[in-house]
């Protein structure tokens, strides 16, 4: 990640007690920003035309991740389900919004979320990041809140309207540039330099022993290079894989965005960087433990009419079993940890 993501998201806390932030954002570069990327990370990621990254919008867009205002009752915030001390994860099975409103679905990690392709959340709803980061605003069960009033709020904000002004051109505050503020900021989260990543450029000690066999089994037996592939360990594509199908009414996923009789039960395969911070896993929470994950792979899934044909049962044995999770642990990189700021506009 470039250097000067880091100056934002560490230095500029430290310097805010000595002035207030929006004096600090005006300061900051609103021309076009390159990226440092990690090892294993070889491009940038993809921005639109119409929101071209910078420091100031990257630094915008944080504020407005940890700021609650955008919720109906103050209480919750982008990082209150994307945490990054959990991998911008809650740590719940599902997450909870505004007055103890509990979800039916986990909060997915946006670690190189800036790759995603063919989708977001995971039914894959939105089209875009700029798109993603604006619905849980008007979710019922999540912010509660409308895209009026969180704006008009932000409306009311000098120091918001100041720094709209530098980034967007004029200091009205739309929901519009609301999502492109956090998109940029979110396009910085970028996991790489992992233990994996320099095995595959070439560093044959990077991984353990145990590890390296976890690689091949990974590829072969265990099959999990089917749906796990490429630098961000995903294909993007959405699968059954029989998550929710031991359950009466299991969640139908894609298909209740899309009503294709074959999206049933399908959810976007998420990346494998940084697992141990985002459990509980699967998109209902319901895998507590990385060792709960291979054994579900490893007895083929939840059987159900439109399970995906390439879970199967896979026969591992105990000591292949760890050297899986001996490889996933190896997917952890670095990069990705940002801190909250210390101080946001406030209100008159």
């Amino acid at each position: 990640m470039k250097k000067s993501i880091w100056i934002l998201t560490i230095l500029l806390p430290v310097i805010s007690a000595c002035q207030p932030v929006e004096e600090q954002i005006t300061l900051l570069s609103n021309e076009p920003m390159t990226f440092d990327l990690p090892l294993g990370i070889d491009a940038p990621p993809p921005v639109p035309e119409n929101n071209p990254m910078t420091p100031a919008k990257v630094e915008l867009g944080r504020q407005l991740f940890f700021d609650g205002r955008l919720s109906s009752d103050g209480t919750i915030s982008c990082a209150t389900c994307h945490n990054p001390a959990m991998g911008f994860t809650d740590g719940r099975a599902t997450s909870m919004g505004t007055q103890a409103q509990v979800g039916g679905r986990s909060a997915p990690s946006i670690i190189n979320l800036a790759y995603a392709q063919g989708g977001i959340f995971w039914d894959g709803r939105a089209a875009s990041l700029e798109e993603q980061a604006i619905g849980p605003i008007a979710n019922p069960i999540e912010m509660s809140n409308t895209h009026e009033n969180a704006v008009a709020r932000l409306n009311t904000i000098p120091g918001y309207r100041e720094q709209f002004e530098h980034v967007f051109g004029s200091p009205e505050v739309t929901i519009e540039n609301v999502g492109k503020a956090i998109a940029a900021f979110e396009r910085t989260i970028i996991d790489g330099n992992s233990p994996w990543d320099r095995f595959i450029k070439g560093e044959a000690s990077a991984l353990s022993e145990e590890a390296t066999r976890g690689w091949e089994l990974f590829q072969t037996k265990a099959r999990c290079i089917l749906c796990h592939a490429g630098p961000n360990l995903t294909t993007n594509q959405f699968n059954n894989i029989g998550v929710g199908f031991d359950r009466p009414e299991p969640d139908l996923g894609r298909y209740d965005f899309t009503g294709v009789e074959g999206d049933q039960g399908r959810f976007k395969t998420p990346t494998l960087r940084a697992l141990r911070y985002t459990s509980p896993y699967m998109h209902d929470g319901s895998e507590a433990t990385l060792e709960d994950v291979i054994e579900y792979y490893n007895r083929g899934g939840n059987p159900n009419p439109y399970l995906d044909e390439l879970i199967m049962p896979l026969g591992l044995t105990e000591q292949e079993k760890a050297a899986l999770l001996a490889l996933l642990d190896a997917f952890e990189g670095e990069g990705w940890m940002v801190t909250a700021p210390i101080q946001l506009p406030e209100e008159p």
